[in-house]
């Protein structure tokens, strides 16, 4: 049986950065059960990985605010931006605000790989469970056993199946007591109740809107699919939606009542959406399409909806398609510094298995290396 000073439990994302930046005098194993590392950040945003944000705040995270921060503190965006300039990982910014690879994920996976190049990469081991005895815990693996004194559990969350996702880093924080939030489908597409199904016809299309949703405003693009409805704007929102309504501003930064004033065009055709769009929201409202002249006042009424079209979605599409998972090992069951168990000395959480979840838009890469960051500083 070897022994290690640390094993970190996933070469993902945040166990790679993990690895990367511990001292070379410590002993460290990576395991993980696929044949390579990091398979999610290989196809990540069309395999140029979308890995931070312009603009990155506590607000874009549903978790803990003083756990976030802490880590932040450590290995903020421009911490993560200078590590990647260094490294030669060259960048392209899109829409503004959405750092992506400039060539391919495999840069940032290259330049994590070489990082972590002195740590023992176990590959094609699947871990069954972890335990402690005295000072060293034993890593049970479907191949081998291996022991260390401090585990890193890395492991991610369930979404992405296909690449060997599971919730192994639950079942481990559940074995030692740990207090965990079971993972949920997030940033996912949503389907409709009965009422919405209109917007199913009109898979395909898409539309910049404003979504209301507890108590925040997500703006970007909504696509109309065949199970309901997603896009970027939509896929945020699933974050924070648990149950009950959420609200669609389908022409923001315009008025609707302004548009129809004084004419005699067709009112679908003075919103400025697709025609098919513009005639399915007036159905959905109950307002034919008529000259904007003959608009009576409660039709005007009615036209205001298309401010705040609202309704409550039935659910999600479910981890298959889910770009991550919503829950984890819970906040205050780590220390904010280190991302320490406080029950299970020498035992952390990092990344994605924590509950700590980002809308679209790089947050979870972002957390995903600053959590990182934060636990190797500590771990000595």
């Amino acid at each position: 049986m070897k022994y290690y000073d640390v094993i970190i439990l996933g070469a993902g994302a945040s166990g790679l950065m993990c690895a990367g930046s511990l001292s070379q005098k410590i002993r460290v194993a990576i395991i993980d059960g696929n044949e390579k590392p990091a398979k999610k950040l290989k196809i990540s945003g069309g395999g140029k990985c979308n890995i931070t944000n312009i603009s990155v705040k506590i607000d874009n995270f549903d978790g803990d605010e003083e756990l976030i921060s802490a880590s932040f503190k450590h290995f903020s965006k421009e911490n993560l931006l200078d590590f990647l300039e260094r490294n030669r990982v060259e960048l392209e910014l899109r829409k503004g605000r959405y750092y992506f690879c400039k060539n391919s994920s495999d840069d940032i996976i290259n330049v994590l790989k070489k990082n972590a190049k002195n740590s023992e990469m176990i590959l094609n081991n699947r871990v069954l469970h972890v335990s402690k005895s005295e000072d060293f815990f034993t890593v049970t693996t479907d191949k081998n056993k291996y022991m260390a004194k401090k585990v890193v559990v890395a492991t991610g969350g369930k979404s992405f199946q296909t690449l060997g996702a599971s919730d192994i880093g639950l079942q481990i924080a559940k074995s030692f007591g740990i207090g965990v939030k079971e993972f949920t489908p997030a940033l996912v597409g949503l389907t409709l109740q009965k009422e919405q199904f209109w917007m199913k016809e009109l898979s395909g299309l898409s539309c910049y809107v404003h979504v209301k949703v507890a108590g925040k405003t997500l703006k970007e693009e909504m696509l109309f699919a065949h199970k309901g409805i997603s896009g970027p704007v939509i896929l945020s929102t699933s974050l924070y939606w648990k149950k009950g309504e959420i609200s669609i501003d389908f022409l923001p930064d315009k008025n609707i009542l302004e548009l129809i004033q004084k004419s005699k065009k067709l009112v679908s055709s003075l919103i400025p959406l697709p025609k098919r769009l513009a005639k399915a929201l007036l159905d959905a409202i109950d307002v034919k399409d008529k000259e904007c002249s003959k608009v009576t006042n409660r039709e005007k009424e009615l036209l205001q909806t298309l401010h705040n079209y609202t309704f409550s979605p039935a659910g999600n599409f479910g981890f298959t398609k889910a770009e991550v998972s919503r829950g984890g090992v819970l906040a205050d069951e780590l220390t904010c510094k280190s991302l320490e168990s406080r029950k299970v000395k020498g035992l952390y959480f990092i990344g994605e298995v924590v509950d700590v979840t980002g809308e679209l838009g790089g947050y979870n890469f972002q957390w995903a290396f600053s959590s990182a960051y934060s636990c190797a500083k500590f771990l000595k």
